[in-house]
């Protein structure tokens, strides 16, 4: 369960990240995935991140200290459509740079709208992951959007989409930012990386 959160810092790019020897937990996905209002729901504070009826708002690399043991990390989204072809290639070149080069970066939270099925640009983002060695985690959000048959349909769907390319699955969570939905088994699983950093 966490206790405190507080924001630390926006970064433009990853060598303006604090100098820490934390270990960090960062939150990505496809633009209006609900990414900040998952963090406000596991960090039960409904004004840490700023959430937007608008995509793309999320602009930098913005840094949450929890607990004052650990990182969470929200990221831009990425696939913002109207975004400018400009500001879109900034936009990966930090997302990447981030992902690469941040060495306290213990797993990172692809979240995926679990309304959808499999989207190309996911897809290849969770690819280009495997391929570079990054760990993460899939987190799907909006679970309460569906009834509880479709919601483990399309999660199932979705694995067996990963595996046509994938030997073995990530871990998975089931989110839902309005009911609270998988918030434990989340910080839970960070709580338990956390454990194993230390020792």
């Amino acid at each position: 369960m966490i206790k405190i959160a507080q924001y630390i810092i926006s970064s433009p790019d990853v060598k303006d990240c604090p100098q820490s020897n934390l270990p960090e937990y960062a939150f990505i996905g496809r633009s209006n995935v609900g990414k900040s209002s998952l963090i406000n729901m596991l960090c039960h504070n409904p004004k840490l991140a700023k959430t937007s009826q608008k995509p793309g708002k999320t602009l930098l690399i913005n840094h949450f200290l929890v607990d004052n043991s650990w990182h969470l990390v929200d990221l831009p989204g990425y696939g913002y459509a109207q975004a400018g072809q400009k500001q879109r290639e900034t936009l990966r070149r930090m997302i990447e740079r981030y992902c690469l080069m941040r060495e306290q970066l213990v797993c990172l939270f692809v979240l995926i709208d679990c309304r959808h099925e499999a989207q190309k640009i996911d897809l290849e983002f969770i690819n280009w992951l495997g391929e570079n060695g990054v760990p993460f985690a899939i987190v799907f959000t909006k679970g309460d959007k569906l009834g509880k048959v479709r919601l483990k349909e399309n999660v199932e769907a979705y694995k067996t989409r990963l595996l046509e390319e994938w030997e073995e699955l990530p871990p998975v969570f089931v989110t839902s930012s309005e009911t609270g939905l998988g918030g434990e088994e989340l910080t839970s699983y960070i709580e338990g990386l956390n454990e194993t950093v230390k020792s």
